[in-house]
């Protein structure tokens, strides 16, 4: 069920400190710090460097959906140990922030994604593509991401015999063969990367996204720079990406009846889906990865020379800006 080739960086907190005092940066970025980020940001708080600790995988809720629910609470305790010991941690979604704030993590701030808006366009929707997974002419529900069990991609099973559409997957995982065994009607296409993914997505009518433990979601962004509405469950990263009834659909979190209903809204409605296409494609034009870089670069400077946070701004409608 779940990686057996997934490599993690090991070492101890003596071994990263004498690294770290060597190089001596003047901030330490922790990607992904659930593991050697743990190490590092002990080490880096001995030698009085600043630290920005990234949150961006929502580890503890994996434990139930892997059958350990037992460690929740301590891969809780391990987040927590290393936010707060963070200068700062970056989340990029306000699901993500009250989350963190939520269990007392203090200096939280939003640094949100890019993407590509040159490599993910409407102009990458390719006719021959489309044939070649739906070559009876069926509109296309796409989904793209790993086949794991944190995705939820077996919940795709409720779009079975939505009338003249073809579902296609997109990505590789640990579920693969589990998935095409419970998706028989479903063109799996194995993982697609570079000008082969923009291609696939913007050849989509339609794109989905079931999992409920996204910090962020990329690939809804993604299909939403390539012209494609969304329709997503209404939990964690998506809440700020899809916009009801204007860019997509978000659905509460295990209605699959009513994941369904969206989606066959938007399939049986061509011009209601082309108005939310062209909503997302126009939503997204301004989260390039040159602003959102600059962006990043500002919360160096400002841990290097310990301006505090700046507290995001919440709109009237719930959102952080």
């Amino acid at each position: 069920a779940g990686y057996t080739n997934v490599r993690v960086a090991m070492g101890g907190v003596y071994r990263v400190k004498r690294i770290l005092a060597d190089y001596a940066p003047d901030v330490v970025h922790l990607a992904s710090p659930f593991v050697l980020g743990w190490r590092a940001v002990q080490a880096a708080h001995q030698l009085r460097i600043p630290t920005i600790a990234i949150y961006q995988t929502e580890v503890p809720s994996y434990a139930a959906r892997y059958g350990v629910p037992f460690l929740e609470n301590w891969a809780w305790n391990r987040v927590e140990n290393i936010h707060v010991l963070a200068t700062r941690t970056l989340v990029p979604s306000t699901f993500a922030l009250n989350q963190l704030r939520g269990r007392g993590i203090p200096r939280v701030g939003m640094w949100r994604r890019g993407v590509d808006t040159a490599r993910f366009s409407p102009e990458k929707r390719d006719v021959a593509w489309r044939a070649s997974v739906a070559p009876g002419g069926e509109r296309i529900i796409g989904y793209v991401g790993r086949l794991a069990i944190e995705k939820q991609v077996e919940d795709l099973a409720a779009l079975a015999n939505v009338p003249n559409t073809r579902l296609v997957i997109v990505g590789d995982g640990p579920q693969q063969a589990a998935l095409q065994e419970a998706l028989p009607g479903a063109v799996f296409t194995g993982f697609l990367g570079g000008e082969e993914l923009a291609k696939a997505v913007a050849s989509f009518d339609l794109f989905v996204h079931p999992g409920e433990f996204e910090t962020f979601c990329q690939t809804i962004q993604e299909a939403m720079a390539s012209g494609v509405p969304v329709v997503a469950t209404g939990r964690g990263g998506p809440l700020d990406l899809v916009e009801n009834s204007r860019t997509g659909w978000l659905y509460q979190p295990g209605d699959l009846a009513g994941f369904r209903a969206h989606v066959m809204d938007l399939m049986g409605d061509d011009a209601k889906r082309r108005a939310f296409a062209t909503a997302a494609h126009a939503s997204v034009q301004d989260r390039t990865w040159p602003v959102l870089c600059a962006q990043l670069e500002e919360q160096y400077r400002s841990v290097i020379t310990g301006e505090p946070v700046v507290e995001p701004v919440e709109t009237k409608s719930g959102a952080f800006l």
